[in-house]
C-alpha cells in the first residue's frame, strides 16, 4: 500500500493525519505546544518545540507503515499565515515565532492604516492592514527594536524555517507569502514598496514557489528523527485557511467556506484577484491561477467557551449529569431566536475581519433584568454567528451570492450551532463527514504535484457524505431584525474601543 501524510501546523499544537493513496484516513497523531502571551498583546511560539512536535508527528505517521514494502509517497503541509521569526546568517532563531495572534504592532497598524500608503499597499497585496500581518510586526520592529531588525540576517515564518531545518533550502509557497502583506498580488513577488517601508531587502526573504512545489532529500538530522526514507518529497501546500476550503470541496465561486473553531473564517475561492474597496477582507493567493477571498474573525469557539465557564454553573452540570457544553448546547435549544432582545458583540480578543481592530472589546446590549443566563448563552453563540454572517455579506457584496455554505470546525458537532448558522446566514449550511479538511487539502496538492490527479477539484471524490441544514422561514425572520441592529451595536461602540482598551492595560 502506499500512503500521504498531511501536516496542519497550528498555534498549540501539530497535527499529522496518515492516508492511503485513495485518500482515506488511517490514522491522525497530534503534538502540543505552548502559546505564550501576556497583557500587552503578545502571542509567540518556541520554533525548536514546533520543530520537534512536526518531527515527531510524521515520526508517529511513519512507525504505521512497512517501508521494506510500502511507500510514503509524500508529506504535504498546512499551516497557520501570518508568523515572523527573525533568523542570523546561519538561519538560526534570532527570536521566538510572532504569530498572527499577537497585537503588539497595532500602533503601527494604525499609523499605517490611516496613510494613503496602507490604502495603496492593501491593494498591492490584499491584505488588511492589521497587527496580525508580517508587515506591520517589521514595522513595529523598526520602531520599538530596531537593534533587533538591523541583527536579523533574514526573515522567515514557520513554515519556511521547518523546510530550512529539513532540507537547508530556504523558501516558502505563495500562499503564506501573500498573506505577509508583503506580496505583490498580481506579480506574484516580493513588492517593492512594503521591502522599502520596512527596510528589508528581497534576498532577506524565503523564495517565493507554488503550493504544488516538492522539496526532496532530507537532512540525516530529520532523517534520523522523523524515521522516514529522506528521498521522501515533502510538498509546500498552503496555509490552513485556503486549505480548509479546498478539503471541503469549496473551490468555486458559488460555494462560501467556512470555519469556526478557536477562532473564524469565511472564504470562497476565485479566479482572478478581488479587491474590497471597502477594505474589510483580504485576498490572497493560493496557487496559479486561484485566489482566496474572505476574512479571519478573531472570535469563535473561544468565547463560546469563555461564555460555558462563566455562565454554566458546576451544580448544574452535575444535577444533569452531562458535560458543560452538552448542557449549554441543550439549554440554548430551548431559548427563543434573539434571545429575549438581547445581543452580544463577541470582541473577546479583538477583532480582524469585519473590524480589523485589535481594540476591539466584547458587551451585551439590550441586557435588563429579566435576562437570565439561558439568554447569555444564547446570545453569545447568535452574536457569533451574527459576527460572521457580516463578513459573509461583505465575501457576497464581492463575488456575489453563493449556492451553499459548507462549514467545518469543532461547532460542527454541536446541531444547535448548524441550524443557528443556516438562520442566521438564511442560506443552506452543508456539514462534510470529514472534519480534517486541511490536512485533506494539503494531500490533494501533494496528489496533483506527483500526478496523481490532473486537478484539484478530484478533492470531491474524497470528501465523503455531507449533511445539509436548511434556513428556517420564521427563524430567518427573526434574524433579519436582529442583525441590522448588531451592526448598528458594533459601528456605534468602535470610536469608544481604543479608549477602553488602553484603560484595560494599565
Amino acid at each position: 500500500m502506499n500512503y500521504l501524510i498531511g501536516v496542519d501546523v497550528g498555534t498549540t499544537s501539530t497535527k499529522a493525519v496518515l492516508y492511503d493513496e485513495h485518500a482515506h484516513v488511517i490514522d491522525q497523531f497530534t503534538q502540543g505546544y505552548p502559546l505564550y502571551r501576556d497583557s500587552n498583546g503578545m502571542a509567540e511560539q518556541d520554533p525548536e518545540k514546533m520543530v520537534a512536535a512536526v518531527e515527531q508527528v510524521i515520526h508517529d505517521a511513519g512507525q504505521q507503515i512497512d517501508f521494506a514494502n510500502e511507500k510514503l509517497l509524500a508529506v504535504s503541509f498546512s499551516s497557520a499565515n501570518q508568523s515572523l521569526i527573525l533568523l542570523d546568517e546561519h538561519f538560526q532563531p534570532q527570536s521566538r515565532v510572532i504569530t498572527w495572534a499577537d497585537t503588539r504592532a497595532r500602533n503601527a497598524a494604525d499609523q499605517l492604516k490611516r496613510s494613503p500608503l496602507g490604502k495603496q499597499l492593501y491593494a498591492k497585496t490584499g491584505t488588511p492592514i492589521h497587527p496580525m500581518s508580517p508587515l506591520t510586526k517589521l514595522l513595529w520592529l523598526k520602531d520599538t527594536a530596531p537593534e533587533r531588525l538591523a541583527a536579523a540576517s533574514y526573515f522567515g515564518d514557520i513554515k519556511s524555517y521547518l523546510f530550512y531545518r529539513f532540507f537547508n533550502s530556504f523558501k516558502v509557497d505563495i500562499s503564506i507569502a501573500s498573506c505577509t502583506g508583503m506580496m505583490n498580488i498580481n506579480s506574484g513577488d516580493w513588492d517593492p514598496t512594503a521591502l522599502e517601508l520596512t527596510g528589508v531587502k528581497k534576498d532577506q526573504l524565503p523564495e517565493i514557489v507554488n503550493g504544488t512545489t516538492q522539496a526532496s532529500g532530507l537532512t540525516n538530522e530529520a532523517v534520523a528523527q522523523m524515521g522516514i526514507p529522506a528521498e521522501t518529497p515533502f510538498v509546500y501546500g498552503a496555509f490552513d485557511g485556503a486549505l480548509s476550503n479546498l478539503g471541503v470541496g469549496a473551490i468555486q465561486q458559488d460555494t462560501v467556506a467556512i470555519t469556526i473553531g478557536t477562532s473564524a473564517g469565511v472564504r470562497v475561492i476565485t479566479d482572478h484577484p478581488v479587491i474590497d474597496p471597502q477594505e474589510r477582507l483580504f485576498c490572497y493567493a493560493v496557487d496559479n491561477g486561484l485566489w482566496v477571498v474572505g476574512g479571519p474573525l478573531n472570535n469563535g469557539g473561544d468565547v463560546y467557551q469563555w461564555a460555558v465557564e462563566h455562565l454554566v454553573t458546576p451544580s448544574a452540570v452535575q444535577n444533569e449529569q452531562t458535560d458543560p457544553f452538552t448542557l449549554a448546547n441543550r439549554v440554548i435549544e430551548g431559548e427563543p431566536a434573539g434571545a429575549n432582545g438581547l445581543i452580544f458583540l463577541p470582541f473577546l480578543g479583538g477583532e480582524r475581519a469585519p473590524l480589523w481592530d485589535a481594540n476591539a472589546r466584547g458587551s451585551f446590549f439590550g441586557l435588563n433584568n429579566l435576562h437570565t443566563r439561558a439568554d447569555m448563552l444564547r446570545a453569545v453563540m447568535e452574536g457569533i454567528c451574527m459576527n460572521i454572517a457580516t463578513v459573509y455579506q461583505a465575501v457576497c457584496d464581492l463575488v456575489g451570492q453563493p449556492k451553499s455554505v459548507t462549514a467545518t470546525g469543532g461547532f460542527a458537532r454541536a446541531e444547535v450551532w448548524r441550524q443557528m448558522l443556516a438562520d442566521v446566514l438564511n442560506c443552506p449550511v452543508n456539514i462534510p463527514e470529514s472534519f480534517e479538511s486541511g490536512c485533506l487539502g494539503a494531500i490533494t496538492m501533494a496528489m496533483k504535484s506527483l500526478g496523481m490527479v490532473d486537478s484539484l477539484s478530484a478533492v470531491q471524490d474524497f470528501i465523503g457524505e455531507e449533511k445539509s441544514y436548511q434556513p428556517v422561514p420564521e427563524t430567518v425572520t427573526v434574524y433579519q431584525k436582529y442583525l441590522p441592529l448588531f451592526q448598528q451595536v458594533e459601528g456605534l461602540l468602535s470610536p469608544a474601543y481604543s479608549t477602553i482598551a488602553k484603560l484595560q492595560r494599565k
